[in-house]
């Protein structure tokens, strides 16, 4: 049975040449050996999505592929039997040229982003300050004195790899090994750079803009290809910059909803009054109704956060919490007695002094003098 190389990057069949390129270089920095320790099961992985992008890269391969299948890399005509992973991998990230080592990935940076509620709801822009490694502007990242150039390797041509031929009882096994003279650079160098050391490369703060797009979540990531350490071939690892969002103070998320309370006096709930209410965007005008319970929830459509995966936004959701008054005037107090007798109700503070009569009684029989 064939082997389903678009399963292994993790395309569909139909999948455009770009969407195919673009699998095979995240796979590929995934499992690069120079990421994973030289891990064995990481490196024959990034052999296996090797192969599968070097014959669905190629138009012609893909079409014997798509028409008759394929169970090893000799069937598309590559050179003993397997192409060259790490040349496939230079060329798909565009390596080429310079110093002919073999192409490893600078190291990954992790940067942390807070970020305000109220930037959910639109986006921001911020400027970080970045401490990375970058190719050496002295030397231009040959590592070689300004005035001289690195000498070509002789053994390996350039090439920083050479191929070894071993007898095996099952005949002649040729393998790829990093060139044993230059060490995998494809050059020698007889004078070091001053400001690198020989290396190509360099540590220097930079400033970096980031762009967060609104209805990020707290703890994703943004990912900014190529914005890594370099590495000595070259070659930069990725900056990933991990946002928090900030509680606030007066509203909880809840996905794409905004949650907040709303205190009302307890005659606002029994009577009903026009409120002015705090959103994400500035103050808004709420009707409450007559006789709103406390928990009661009030919703303003669309005025909540916006969602990565889909169009429009959530709402902002209120919680009535209807607030008695801890302590009241003798007025007052003589006020709520009245209401309560009114619904049938004798106050104990009534019944204690024995009047009987309520405050409204009494203003009445002293104004008219019964």
């Amino acid at each position: 049975m064939s082997k389903d190389y678009y399963a292994i990057l993790g395309v569909s069949p139909d999948a455009s040449a770009e969407e195919i390129k673009r699998a095979y270089r995240r796979l590929a920095r995934e499992y690069h050996p120079d990421v994973n320790g030289g891990d064995p099961e990481a490196e024959e992985r990034f052999k296996q999505v090797g192969e599968a992008y070097a014959v669905l890269s190629d138009p012609e391969k893909r079409r014997r592929y798509d028409t008759y299948g394929g169970d090893s890399p000799a069937d598309f005509g590559f050179a003993d039997g397997f192409p060259d992973f790490f040349s496939i991998f230079e060329q798909a990230f565009g390596f080429g040229g310079g110093r002919g080592a073999r192409a490893s990935i600078g190291a990954d940076i992790h940067h942390e982003l807070e970020i305000e509620l109220e930037e959910v709801l639109t986006g921001a822009t911020r400027s970080i300050s970045l401490l990375r490694q970058v190719r050496c502007q002295t030397c231009g990242g040959s590592g070689a004195k300004v005035g001289s150039t690195p000498d070509r390797c002789t053994q390996c041509q350039g090439h920083g790899r050479v191929r070894q031929m071993r007898q095996t009882l099952l005949g002649n096994m040729v393998t790829v090994v990093t060139c044993p003279q230059c060490r995998g650079q494809g050059t020698i160098i007889r004078e070091f750079c001053e400001a690198c050391e020989g290396r190509g490369v360099v540590r220097t703060t930079e400033e970096f803009t980031v762009t967060v797009p609104p209805g990020i979540e707290s703890g994703q990531h943004l990912e900014y290809e190529g914005r890594g350490d370099v590495s000595e071939s070259g070659l930069a690892g990725s900056l990933y910059v991990r946002v928090t969002v900030r509680p606030h103070e007066e509203f909880t998320r809840e996905g794409w909803h905004v949650r907040s309370v709303v205190p009302v006096h307890f005659w606002q709930a029994a009577l009903g009054d026009t409120l002015t209410v705090r959103t994400l965007e500035g103050e808004e005008t709420l009707h409450l109704a007559a006789g709103t319970q406390s928990g009661t929830e009030l919703r303003l459509k669309g005025r909540g956060l916006p969602d990565l995966r889909r169009r429009g936004r959530g709402d902002h959701i209120l919680t009535v919490q209807v607030v008695t008054p801890e302590e009241l005037t003798a007025e007052q107090r003589e006020l709520l007695e009245e209401l309560a007798q009114s619904f049938g109700h004798e106050p104990p503070a009534s019944r204690d002094r024995g009047a009987g009569k309520g405050f409204f009684a009494r203003v009445r029989e002293t104004l008219t003098g019964e």
